[in-house]
């Protein structure tokens, strides 16, 4: 089952037009940021080079999104951090055992198939009744970025420097596809290390070009 992250661009061409998408998202967002005392989400004055179009960035197997997300919870853990051919108890032993470690990460605590991380910086992902009663966790860009950094180093990557990113999905995938690309290597860590480019690719650019990660 494929996972694809799009690029939404906060512009105003986008954002302040009467046909905006993604208006009621982005209105729960402003008033979970805002009940805790956040900015809400940027919007951005339209320069040359910038559109209101809304991209791919990246798509990868959900299953190799938590083989991520177990990486990640080993390492914050102090765990040593090995691979494996599929993901098992241990996995979500992990995530009972360390319940309150995994809702404070931007990482781990994000619906799969929906939601979004915006570039405004807050510590934890936010959460009410409306925003798990519909997409789930409000990520932060930047949290997310904190979180890719911290499990690099164990899956063989230098995150000042990290390899290229793998192409994005050419369009939509749907939910019972698999992701088109293939791991670009074929080591212990290729699933983890594979959607980590892709993140990694989308918060970097999130932050550099003002836009918001959805996920589908």
């Amino acid at each position: 089952m494929a996972c694809d992250l799009w690029l939404v661009p906060l512009v105003d061409v986008l954002c302040h037009s009467p046909d905006n998408p993604f208006s009621e998202e982005i209105a729960a967002y402003d008033s979970a940021l805002a009940e805790a005392g956040l900015p809400t989400v940027p919007v951005f004055s339209y320069m040359p080079g910038l559109s209101g179009d809304v991209a791919p960035v990246a798509g990868f197997d959900y299953d190799a999104l938590h083989f991520l997300r177990r990486a990640y919870l080993l390492r914050l853990c102090g765990l040593e951090v090995t691979p494996v051919d599929e993901l098992g108890g241990d996995y979500e032993q992990l995530l009972e055992m360390f319940e309150t470690t995994a809702q404070q990460s931007h990482l781990v605590w994000h619906y799969d198939h929906a939601g979004a991380y915006v570039p405004v910086d807050f510590p934890h992902p936010l959460a009410n009744d409306e925003l798990l009663a519909g997409g789930g966790p409000l990520g932060s860009s930047h949290g997310l970025l904190r979180d890719l950094e911290l499990v690099a180093p164990a899956l063989g990557i230098d995150p000042a420097n990290p390899p290229a990113a793998p192409a994005p999905p050419a369009g939509p995938t749907s939910l019972e596809e698999r992701a088109g690309a293939a791991p670009l290597d074929d080591g212990p860590f290729a699933r983890e290390r594979h959607v980590w480019l892709g993140l990694h690719a989308a918060a970097t650019r999130s932050l550099g070009q003002g836009s918001m990660i959805v996920f589908s």
